[in-house]
């Protein structure tokens, strides 16, 4: 398979960006510097958010600034992009339709991996915003999966998470996740979904086991592949 360079649309957020980064290479086959996935990234941090203009709290659209980020890569050589934010792709359509190549669907991949592990009930952690366009629902549905979510009061502390902790560069409050893998597990999940970059931070952080399945690392490995590469063992 002909080798192709990645394009990494980042920013989104910034730390999830760098870690995603790190995982393309840890995870890719490689002897030397030449094994691993040519790839470009962009760190745009001026990106609007997402959850807030998905839940009308901002009128700013982070479409036409992503959008422009893909030209910019692809004008340089990407040959496939990838978008390491889950809330993003709620507006995947767009991207797609507004990119010169294609751009890989980490909720798809995620949800797609859930049930070649024979997943049957997963948790979804993610943004309000995530949650309410119901991507992940819809994803899970594909699949024949039953997507469990967090009520109200679990979904605030989820957030708190990653705005309060990883976004603004601190550690998770160990505690907070405890009650909220608490309440996903009492309703029988058998995977919780990290359907947000930043979780896959606690999940480094945390050292959590496999029964967390990351998005990002879904994301991380369908791109290396993707791009022509062999994972690791």
């Amino acid at each position: 398979m002909e080798k192709k360079t990645l394009g990494i649309v980042g920013g989104v957020g910034p730390l999830a960006t760098m870690f995603i980064g790190e995982m393309i290479v840890r995870r890719t086959k490689a002897a030397k510097d030449q094994n691993h996935v040519n790839s470009i990234i962009t760190n745009n941090t001026r990106i609007p958010d997402r959850t807030a203009y998905i839940m009308g709290r901002s009128e700013e659209d982070p479409v036409p600034v992503m959008i422009e980020d893909i030209k910019k890569l692809t004008s340089i050589g990407a040959e496939l992009i990838i978008i390491p934010c889950n809330t993003a792709h709620t507006f995947y359509d767009k991207l797609q339709q507004g990119s010169p190549v294609p751009v890989i669907h980490m909720i798809r991949e995620t949800m797609k991996r859930a049930s070649e592990q024979q997943a049957q009930k997963v948790g979804i952690l993610a943004t309000t915003g995530t949650i309410t366009s119901k991507v992940y629902q819809q994803a899970a549905e594909e699949f024949g999966l039953e997507a469990v979510l967090p009520d109200e009061a679990i979904q605030e502390k989820v957030m708190s998470i990653i705005y309060d902790n990883v976004k603004a560069g601190k550690d998770a409050d160990r505690n907070v996740w405890n009650d909220i893998a608490t309440f996903l597990e009492n309703q029988g999940c058998d995977r919780i979904i990290l359907g947000c970059t930043e979780l896959s931070i606690v999940k480094k952080e945390m050292d959590l086991p496999d029964f967390y399945l990351d998005s990002l690392i879904v994301l991380a490995e369908t791109a290396i592949e993707a791009c022509g590469y062999d994972l690791a063992e």
